[in-house]
């Protein structure tokens, strides 16, 4: 295959294993998430890039749970990550494994070990066992169990599958070198004692495998040929390495570390978003505001809007941060292809035609997306009764630029007619509660015969007729570009204004046969989707995905300088 300039290293590494014929010219790849929390945004890079490879080299990716620990997994989140991965466009086939599948075969394997005196069985607490680990200018300490025979290990390890010890009685250690320069090189634990009942296996084991242990052995039992993963474990390949390396004759993948996503005013740590669902500082796991594939999904965001941010800020070996921004950017570009347009009021005033006849309605043509011919048109109703947005009046124009309605100034009603403010009604408080218009009969269509061209232009629904919906406005759930830095916890930085709900909104009635997450641009305001969850035809509730341009600003992000 014939390399580019604009091919990343992982690339570059394949087609060079293609080109000597290693691994038979097989590209065999995996996505292996740990079903202990819902997939984010970070895990859709990976999944774009893994699915994408063997998709691009006409190989193979696997779908693997590493369901190693019990007490933190759950089949709610094995079948949402399963969902999540379908909704993005991809496919394992008949390629779904679980880690927990190999169990027995790990376990042999972990006898051949300490039958090799490559293993021991440690009494030590983990506390003890992390105290005696050393630093990175002091080597560590070995147990005093370090040398038991290996008749004494083999009984010891049997006995712990056979829960006979509790919970922290024993480890299996790996027998390496205390000294190490590599702290995970410094007799890592293999398997711990947990008894709890595991989703796939129930009760039938009671000693669980450490990832470092389990991972490279589920690569090998795969026939994986390029295990990919971020860049953090880049410190754990020289382990990853050498307990295949004990193992003569297995089959021996290649690790490769690449940068994980990072985006500024986010968090992406599991514990920190399970810490916000659980403390109810948002709706759920796919509460819009969270960087889940889920949350996403609901505010609107499409997978080809995701897909093409990850193949936008590429593969690299060097660790950085993405603006949210350009994520919003990733959507807006997508939606304003596919996204239908349609009007709709989300704080209402009163504004009526007085002139208008009071029982005529007319018809106005608009098209659905100017982007895309092929969208077609459809017919909007209008009468004397209108609602349009608070903002678009004021009761003095506050200069010559300000292109809005006011007493005196004319503009146009999108896809209707000229509208000129003769005058406005109050509340006993001095609040606008009508706008009292009169129109040009001559102007249908934004248009006049005498040539006479109006700046402004707003958007409308027609009251008689409009659909009442519940609009929800999200924005970002932080305010500061790195969440905790200034304060370390990160709960400091939550935006206070990350959602306004307007529960009295208007939008034109053909959005009451919107399906649920069905996109649309609302014009003047923004991309909308009616919620995955709550949308229903009689109570629309529609979120904001994204502004029409970037409006997070600098006074927002106050902990940027």
């Amino acid at each position: 295959m014939e390399e580019t300039v604009s091919r990343h290293f992982i690339e570059r590494i394949i087609d060079s294993d293609i080109e000597t014929g290693k691994n038979g010219g097989n590209v065999i790849t995996r996505f292996p998430p740990e079903p202990n929390g819902y997939l984010h945004i970070g895990h859709a890079k990976s999944i774009n890039l893994n699915f994408g490879l063997a998709r691009q080299y006409n190989g193979t990716c696997h779908l693997r749970f590493d369901d190693t620990n019990p007490v933190k997994e759950d089949m709610e989140y094995i079948n949402s990550i399963m969902e999540d991965i379908r909704w993005l466009g991809f496919d394992w086939g008949k390629h779904l494994y679980f880690a927990s599948s190999y169990f027995e075969q790990m376990y042999a394997w972990a006898i051949q070990m300490i039958e090799t005196g490559k293993a021991y069985v440690d009494d030590l607490s983990v506390e003890e066992i992390r105290s005696m680990r050393g630093t990175l200018t002091e080597p560590g300490k070995e147990s005093p169990y370090r040398n038991r025979s290996v008749e004494e290990n083999l009984d010891l390890f049997r006995r712990m599958k056979e829960g006979e010890f509790p919970n922290g009685a024993k480890v299996l250690r790996a027998k390496i070198d205390m000294a190490s320069p590599n702290l995970n090189m410094r007799d890592p634990i293999m398997y711990r004692i947990l008894h709890a009942e595991h989703p796939k296996t129930g009760n039938r084991w009671c000693i669980y495998p450490m990832y470092d242990w389990a991972h490279g052995l589920e690569d090998s039992i795969e026939g994986i040929t390029h295990s990919i993963c971020t860049l953090e474990f880049e410190d754990h390949r020289p382990l990853y390495d050498w307990f295949i390396d004990q193992l003569p004759g297995v089959h021996h993948p290649q690790q490769i570390e690449f940068a994980r996503l990072n985006i500024d005013c986010t968090v992406m740590s599991k514990r920190k978003l399970l810490q916000l669902v659980t403390e109810k500082y948002v709706s759920g796991w796919d509460d819009p505001r969270m960087p889940t594939v889920s949350g996403l999904r609901r505010r609107g965001f499409t997978p080809e809007a995701i897909k093409d941010f990850c193949d936008k800020i590429g593969v690299s070996k060097v660790d950085s941060t993405v603006h949210y921004s350009f994520l919003e950017f990733c959507l807006r570009t997508d939606l304003n292809k596919r996204a239908q347009r349609r009007m709709a009021v989300i704080r209402p005033l009163k504004l009526t035609v007085v002139n208008y006849p009071e029982d005529r309605v007319e018809w106005m043509e608009a098209e659905n997306n100017p982007e895309n011919a092929s969208a077609g048109t459809r017919l909007i109703p209008f009468s004397r009764d209108l609602y349009i947005e608070q903002d678009d009046f004021r009761t003095e124009a506050p200069n010559k630029k300000y292109f809005r309605l006011a007493p005196g100034k004319e503009i146009r009603l999108k896809h209707a007619y000229y509208i000129k403010c003769e005058s406005y009604k109050t509340d006993a408080d001095g609040n606008v509660t009508e706008v009292l218009c009169t129109y040009d009969p001559a102007s249908k269509g934004g248009w006049t015969e005498d040539g006479r061209v109006v700046k402004g232009t707003a958007h409308w629904v027609s009251a008689r007729h409009a659909v009442k919906a519940e609009v929800r406005l999200y924005d970002r759930l932080f305010n500061a570009e790195e969440p905790g830095r200034q304060t370390g916890n990160f709960l400091d930085d939550l935006n206070p204004n990350s959602l306004e709900i307007l529960t009295e909104a208007w939008v034109e009635p053909s959005l009451a046969e919107a399906a649920p997450e069905e996109n649309f641009q609302f014009l003047r305001l923004g991309y909308f989707t009616a919620d995955k969850k709550d949308h229903t035809k009689n109570a629309p509730v529609f979120n904001r995905s994204v502004s029409l341009k970037e409006s997070f600003t600098k006074e927002v992000l106050n902990h940027r300088n």
